[in-house]
């Protein structure tokens, strides 16, 4: 099993207070990662064309460092926009944007997460629909991400940001069920530690359905910080033969530098 460490550097100004590692600087935060002995940084831009693939390589390649994923929450954060909104013009914007992300990140050899963007059902749109059209946008753009060469990730959230899908084995299902098969589930530690009964469980049900893990603590501090116990949930992705990234999407505490320390440390701990 070979798997990974990733660290969240976030560009979005009106994420400010949100669970990342990183902030603002790109070149001084693909630096410090590479210092810190990261595998890949996460990148959170703001929009999908905000950076330049061909300058993100630039930056990356003195330090042999990968792009683990690309989150596009900026299109809820900055737009409101969500694939399951009521309204069809939004709910196209919301498809046109991830579209465009898509094609950012395969320039990097990078899938993108579905994560805020997947909405909710409520406000004329049931439980139902919302799931169909969930479904419609995720089997259209991960056919596109498969036409990339790259797959979407798509991250259940707990209860509190979203109604839909709140499980990995219930995300999974979700998964399995579409016609693409560009669609991977992405485990959120800190997510599953509210939703879940049983973590270690939870990541033997998700198996191989399973392409990348958020990794933090229970408070979504970052690993080491908080109660969680880790062993169980690393004996589990042992048992998935899990390969993939974990990204480190936790609250730059105390700060930035030592929250990327602290989480680094903490998974080669845990994965030595």
């Amino acid at each position: 099993m070979s798997v990974k460490v990733s660290v969240t550097v976030c560009l979005i100004p009106e994420a400010k207070g949100g669970p990342f590692v990183l902030w603002d600087d790109l070149p001084a935060s693909i630096t410090q990662a590479a210092s810190l002995g990261y595998d890949a940084v996460e990148l959170f831009p703001p929009e999908p064309d905000a950076l330049d693939p061909a300058y993100v390589k630039k930056l990356l390649a003195p330090h042999n460092l990968a792009v683990s994923a690309v989150g596009s929450g900026a299109g809820w954060v900055r737009h409101k926009l969500s694939l399951t909104d009521a309204d069809a013009k939004k709910r196209t914007r919301a498809k046109s944007f991830i579209h465009d992300m898509i094609d950012f990140a395969a320039q990097l050899n990078a899938p993108v997460i579905i994560g805020s963007m997947q909405g909710r059902w409520g406000e004329g749109v049931t439980k139902e629909i919302a799931i169909a059209y969930l479904a419609e946008a995720m089997n259209e753009l991960g056919e596109h991400a498969v036409s990339k060469g790259q797959i979407l990730l798509y991250e259940p959230l707990n209860r509190y940001e979203t109604n839909l899908i709140n499980t990995v084995e219930a995300a999974a299902n979700f998964v399995k069920g579409l016609s693409t098969q560009g669609v991977k589930v992405l485990a959120d530690l800190f997510h599953m530690n509210i939703e879940e009964a049983d973590i270690a469980a939870a990541v033997r049900q998700g198996g191989s359905q399973i392409g990348h893990i958020h990794f933090a603590d229970s408070n979504r501090r970052p690993a080491g910080l908080g109660h969680m116990d880790f062993r169980p949930i690393v004996q589990a992705v042992r048992d998935i033969d899990f390969s993939g990234f974990f990204g480190a999407e936790a609250f730059p505490y105390p700060n930035p530098l030592e929250a990327a320390k602290q989480t680094v440390s903490r998974f080669r701990e845990l994965f030595a």
